[in-house]
Parts: C-alpha cells; sequence; structure tokens
C-alpha cells in the first residue's frame, strides 16, 4: 500500500484508509464483532494503517472495536477519531464542544481505543456555540499533555478552519468527497493547500451508490440511516443512475469496477487526499485495496470531467435538520 503524508505536520497514512462507522451503526444493525475484527486485521494485512472512528458511533462500540482489533498493532496504524457530539441514554443528543467537554471525552476514547495517545482528534461538527478558537486551544491543551497528537476538523467550513488553524495548526480536514459530492472543490481544497492541511474524504463511494450495487429497487434495513436522505428516494436513485452507468463504462475498460474508478479518481486529485472507504465485507475491502494500482491518464481525467459536468446529481445528501451542521 502507498503511503501518505497529510498536511505540514507530516501525518503519514496509507493512501486508502478504513472507515468503520458502518460496522456499529448508520447503515443497519452492528455487524458480528468478531467478523467485523476480522475486516480491520485484513485491511491492516493489506496495507491499511489509517483506521477512522468516532465516540458517538454505536455511541462507543466502534471505538471499543478498534481497541480491541488494533491491539495487536499498536505504533504500526493511526487512529482518528472525533469529539463534538452530547450523548445522553446512549443516544446522540446534539452538539458540545465545550473545552471540557473535549478534554472528557479525549480521556474516554483512550480507554476504549487502549491507547497511550490518540493520533488524529476531530472536532466532528463545528458548534455555534462555542468559538473555534476555544476548541483548538482545548485539543492543544491535549497535544501538549501528550493524549493528542494531531488536530482535525470535519465538515468544516474555509472561515472555520482559518481561526482553527491560527491558533493549533490542523492537520487535516475530514468531508464528504466524491463524484457525486465535489463542493469541496470550490473552496475547501484550495484553501486547504494553500495552509498545508491534509484531506479525508468519507462517503468517497457515496455512500455506497458509486460501487453500482444500488439501484431503485433496492431494499435497505428499517434501520439503515439511508431511508431518510433525499438522495436515496427510489426516484433519486432512478435518476442517478445515468452517474454510475457513465462510470461503470470507463472502469470496464480499465479493467476496474465503479468502486475501484471512483477511488482512484480521487487518489488522483491531490498527493495529500487520504480516503476512507468502509465496508463490512472482505470482499468489498479487497476489491476497494484494488483502486490503488488503477494508474489513470490525463485523458481518463478529462473525460471523467466531462461526463460528471454534464450530469446532475438529484437530491440532497442528508435530511434539512442535518444539513445544517454541515460547511460552517
Amino acid at each position: 500500500m502507498q503511503k501518505r503524508k497529510l498536511g505540514n505536520n507530516h501525518l503519514e497514512v496509507s493512501a486508502l484508509g478504513l472507515g468503520c462507522m458502518g460496522m456499529s451503526s448508520v447503515y443497519g444493525r452492528p455487524g458480528d464483532r468478531q467478523k467485523m475484527i476480522e475486516v480491520i486485521r485484513a485491511a491492516v494485512a493489506h496495507g491499511v494503517t489509517f483506521f477512522d472512528t468516532a465516540e458517538v458511533y454505536g455511541p462507543f462500540t466502534n471505538e471499543e472495536l478498534l481497541g480491541a482489533a488494533l491491539a495487536p498493532f499498536r505504533g504500526e496504524v493511526v487512529i482518528a477519531t472525533k469529539f463534538g457530539f452530547k450523548i445522553v441514554d446512549a443516544q446522540e443528543a446534539g452538539l458540545d464542544s465545550r473545552p471540557e467537554h473535549i478534554k472528557a471525552v479525549a480521556e474516554a476514547s483512550l480507554k476504549r481505543l487502549k491507547v497511550d495517545a490518540i493520533d488524529l482528534f476531530y472536532q466532528h461538527r463545528v458548534d455555534p456555540a462555542v468559538p473555534i478558537e476555544d476548541v483548538a486551544g482545548a485539543v492543544q491543551d491535549l497535544i501538549r499533555a501528550g493524549k493528542v497528537k494531531h488536530f482535525g476538523l470535519s465538515e468544516a467550513g474555509v472561515q472555520t478552519i482559518r481561526r482553527a488553524h491560527a491558533v493549533q495548526p490542523v492537520t487535516a480536514v475530514q468531508s464528504e468527497y466524491s463524484l457525486w459530492r465535489r463542493e469541496p472543490e470550490a473552496d475547501v481544497l484550495p484553501a486547504l493547500e494553500e495552509l498545508g492541511i491534509g484531506f479525508v474524504p468519507f462517503s468517497p463511494l457515496g455512500r455506497g451508490f458509486l460501487t453500482g450495487k444500488i439501484d431503485a429497487n433496492t431494499t435497505f434495513d428499517s434501520a439503515d440511516f439511508r431511508n431518510l436522505v433525499p438522495r436515496f428516494t427510489p426516484e433519486a436513485r432512478q435518476a442517478n443512475k445515468v452517474l454510475v452507468d457513465w462510470l461503470g463504462a470507463i472502469a470496464a475498460r480499465k479493467n476496474a469496477t465503479p468502486a475501484q474508478l471512483a477511488l482512484a479518481w480521487l487518489l488522483s486529485q491531490k498527493p495529500w487526499i487520504a480516503p476512507i472507504p468502509g465496508t463490512t465485507k472482505l470482499l468489498r475491502l479487497e476489491e476497494n485495496m484494488g483502486a490503488t494500482a488503477i494508474e489513470l491518464t490525463a485523458e481518463d481525467l478529462r473525460e471523467i470531467d466531462r461526463c460528471a459536468a454534464k450530469t446532475a446529481v438529484h437530491g440532497a445528501r442528508y435530511p434539512q435538520d442535518m444539513e445544517r451542521m454541515t460547511g460552517r
């Protein structure tokens, strides 16, 4: 597996990481714990050194899962986790990035992950009730105490990134970025390049849609978050089929799958981008890892851009109440 460095702080990670959220929440019922451990350890065997979790995934159980699965690989892997939500009775109950809460979350995450220091600690969502300077200062305190190594932000807007970075250098920003969500190209990516900050795209396969395995007739588990997402209504899926059709056609010429092409496209955008596709299946893990072997020529990239420019994506990426928490 190729390695990449995130930001001027030179955090070295595998070119592709593993997003672990879906193993415990969001896309249906939690996976079998032992099987999920097998997938995580298979990722390590494939050269993955970058694993993404958060206290709110589960809540708590996803961090515990990674703590158990990665215990034999201490010092060999980078674990990113997140703070920023209030959790009451094992349910997410709004935002909370007060400095005292951040520090309490860090202590709890260290125990669940079974580590001495958190490699990358993201603010999960920007909290309008807490100045970002106070958030950055709290993480700076944790870094000085040796409990956190790197500071990150998730779904933050450019002004927030700049203000945070002025207090405590930001190593990485995480946001949704893929062939069906390209908004970060407008202002976030140029700002990150200017500031020397790495970028970690989550949902790089469009929550599974860019794999080509989902169509208008697909049914989701009753606990699957996609049941609430406007972009995943049957009508939107049917309208968005044109995107995976041309993606699949180009992929076939490259002897690749649509998922592999979508990931290879992301990897080709900047050398400081490290996507974190998630999966609960060994077969899909192996498929995703194959993306790192695909070489896209300049003409390939132009063709993908031409097709994408002619393809309108239908439906919002979040329900309205969640969309308000992004991009501040």
